[in-house]
């Protein structure tokens, strides 16, 4: 029960849920300007999710939903060839991936999520969302579009302003302490954009134009079938991911969120947010690490500082002159410090190889593993036009195939049997 120092309405808790929002706000409107999709919508859909996620999960987990950086590579591949609304309808049914997935887990458990996406799967596809999108970062920060297809602003100027953000959201990174440390990427921003606003490369007509409060731009899904067939494979990992976020969060508070409010109620609010923010326009929604960060700095174990955070992002959303505030951010800006981010993901599925002592020496696993990479970073499609798979969407299919179908060392299944009892006791209760 919160204390009258704590209350629902105090206005500590409200303060506290706004410094969350703070500590996740960086992320959170990057993710939609590099879509091309509206960041005050995305402001909108993450309070939205996180509001609906508490909902699922009965007020119990403090953590806080936003834009996922797992789907920029699809998202952007999606919009140019099926437009945003087909985009959405893919994105909801992403979420219901999701949701289907959390039936299972209550049904049989956490135990075949590991069986079919174990580390040696999950591993080089997060690769893949990283070194996949690269060249985007690079671009960007060079001072051109992310395609590379036209320049900007001048390479000079571009590369002053990425290089600036790129070494303060460095430095904050390493070198920060306290609450400070949980915000590399709104310090780079921050820098960056004054870089670019003493280059002249921020144009500020569009924020006087705008009014002060205005419904921000939704969109509401359409449904083709190619770009759902497309988007639902990418739904795979970041669940599988889902799992070791509840862990986190969990070790963090000294609660067992796995075994209540259970996996399959968090898994099921996770992609019910997901399914929610496409409903609006908006890009998927994800639990975010930095989040839990700062609960773990702060001890700020109270769910009810979620809500708060996910009620200023709401109200944010309908402040026109903000939302076009953030739209005036350069390229050059977000190419520098998406260097270190986009570099940070693939790190992670390296590091998932190597937490899970994944031998590359048995042939097995260097199979899926060096098939999924080349597939990802030479940009391997299978069939033509609207029937192409390619992506991190074919590099998760591939690998879950493989894994299914290539027979396991004996050491190594014994290994993986074992493994899956562990997980499978962990979270019996969950059912």
């Amino acid at each position: 029960m919160p204390t009258p120092q704590t209350g629902t309405f105090h206005w500590r808790t409200i303060l506290a849920g706004s410094q969350m929002l703070f500590v996740a706000f960086g992320a959170l409107v990057l993710m939609p300007l590099l879509t091309g999709l509206d960041p005050s919508v995305a402001l909108f859909t993450a309070g939205i999710g996180t509001l609906l996620f508490h909902l699922v999960t009965g007020l119990r987990v403090p953590i806080f939903l936003a834009s996922s950086f797992v789907f920029i590579a699809p998202i952007t591949y999606s919009v140019q060839n099926w437009g945003v609304a087909a985009t959405m309808g893919g994105l909801m049914a992403a979420g219901a991936v999701y949701m289907l997935l959390a039936l299972a887990v209550k049904i049989k458990g956490v135990g075949f999520l590991h069986r079919i996406m174990p580390p040696v799967v999950t591993g080089p596809v997060i690769m893949i969302i990283g070194l996949g999108l690269a060249p985007i970062a690079v671009n960007m920060a060079m001072g051109k579009t992310g395609d590379g297809s036209a320049e900007l602003f001048p390479y000079d100027q571009a590369m002053l302003v990425s290089m600036s953000a790129l070494v303060t959201t460095l430095i904050v990174a390493v070198f920060a302490h306290g609450i400070f440390r949980l915000l590399p990427i709104l310090s780079g921003v921050v820098v960056g954009y004054i870089a670019a606003q003493l280059t002249g490369m921020v144009d500020y007509t569009p924020i006087q134009e705008a009014s002060w409060v205005a419904i921000p731009n939704f969109v509401m899904p359409e449904f083709n079938w190619q770009a759902v067939l497309f988007m639902v494979p990418v739904a795979l990992a970041p669940a599988i991911e889902h799992v070791g976020d509840m862990l986190a969060i969990s070790n963090v508070t000294g609660k067992d969120y796995v075994r209540k409010p259970g996996l399959h109620r968090t898994l099921f609010g996770d992609g019910l947010a997901t399914s929610a923010a496409a409903l609006f326009g908006g890009p998927p929604n994800t639990t975010y690490s930095e989040v839990t960060g700062a609960v773990m700095l702060t001890k700020t174990f109270n769910p009810v500082v979620m809500v708060w955070a996910a009620v200023v992002a709401i109200a944010l959303a309908f402040v026109a002159k903000f939302g076009m505030a953030l739209q005036t951010i350069p390229a050059p800006v977000m190419g520098g410090i998406l260097i270190l981010l986009f570099g940070s993901i693939a790190a992670v599925g390296m590091n998932t190889l190597i937490k899970a002592h994944v031998d590359l020496a048995h042939q097995r696993n260097l199979v899926i593993v060096a098939t999924t990479l080349v597939f990802g970073i030479g940009g391997m499609a299978l069939g033509s036009g609207d029937l192409s798979l390619q992506g991190v969407s074919l590099c998760g299919a591939v690998a879950i195939v493989l894994n299914l179908i290539l027979p396991q060392p004996r050491e190594e299944e014994a290994d993986l049997h074992e493994e899956q009892e562990v997980v499978e006791d962990l979270v019996d209760h969950s059912r």
